[in-house]
């Protein structure tokens, strides 16, 4: 099954840490399709926000159980990409953050 861009590229992940990477070492993070690999993570990022990429770094995060009252949960998993950018190029969605 082919993968859409649109599709790849769930959400930006905005915490400390990420924000910190995008200053320091020109790094975004974004959540993607947990199926989607290194190439068509670059490829989609490339295209929608028309920027070079020099590397994605990927990270499947397992879930936490958690517990409800006396009921049990699983949080879901989800797959996490770091990308970095080239030198001078920047992503605008994060800028205003």
């Amino acid at each position: 099954m082919e993968l859409k861009k649109y599709d790849i590229i769930k959400a930006p992940v905005i915490t400390e840490k990420s924000n910190r990477q995008k200053d320091k070492e020109n790094k975004v993070s974004f959540v993607v399709h947990p199926d989607a690999n290194r190439l068509e993570i670059k490829d989609a990022i490339e295209q929608i926000f028309n920027v070079k990429v020099l590397k994605v770094c990927v990270q499947n995060r397992v879930g936490k159980v958690k517990r409800y009252g006396k009921f049990t949960g699983k949080r879901s998993d989800w797959k996490k990409a770091i990308v970095t950018l080239k030198e001078g190029e920047k992503i605008e969605i994060f800028e205003g953050v």
